[in-house]
């Protein structure tokens, strides 16, 4: 039971190019097809945890496949909206540079402060749901005006800004308790 949870992030990684190929495929102007692909990784994404703590079957590789699977698909996700015109290009480039500060981070905490990687607390729980419900509708209701389709992209960013502020607050005091015992 133990490699469940990484096949199932595995699962989710593999889901990154399909989504691609699908989003961008000819007579898909729906996308209810790349919803349903997004929808199926972002379960996944659920399932997966769920599986890895009811089993106790959390792993370190599991706990770098769950959040890189669930980044390069939110961040596939936006790159595909924004080459379709319906977000700007700066709300991908908030995002994409917010995952790569958190990865940093991560693996800081990770080598330097010789910590595990920090699991995502209620905030950053909160902000993937609106984020993926922001997405969704925006891939499926093609008809929303782009101020609407911008506040509410810049809504969902927010909120995982606030998740970004949380993980630094959450750094920091890793960091001072490394200080503080070696010290």
């Amino acid at each position: 039971m133990k490699i469940v949870p990484n096949a199932i992030s595995i699962f989710r990684i593999c889901l990154v190019p399909i989504f691609f190929v699908v989003y961008f495929s000819e007579g898909n102007n729906t996308k209810l097809y790349p919803a349903l692909i997004y929808a199926i990784a972002s379960f996944s994404d659920f399932l997966d945890g769920y599986l890895a703590r009811k089993y106790k079957a959390a792993s370190k590789l599991g706990r770098v496949l769950d959040p890189l699977g669930d980044k390069l698909m939110t961040i596939s996700v936006m790159v595909c909206i924004t080459v379709d015109g319906i977000i700007p290009f700066w709300a991908v480039l908030i995002a994409g540079i917010k995952e790569i500060l958190m990865a940093i981070g991560g693996f800081v905490i990770h080598k330097v402060a010789k910590s595990d990687i920090q699991p995502s607390n209620m905030l950053g729980k909160i902000s993937t749901v609106v984020f993926f419900l922001v997405c969704v509708a925006l891939m499926l209701f093609r008809d929303i005006p782009g101020g609407v389709a911008i506040a509410l992209i810049s809504f969902a960013i927010a909120l995982t800004l606030l998740a970004l502020a949380s993980y630094i607050h959450r750094y920091n005091k890793v960091m001072k308790s490394r200080e503080k015992t070696s010290g």
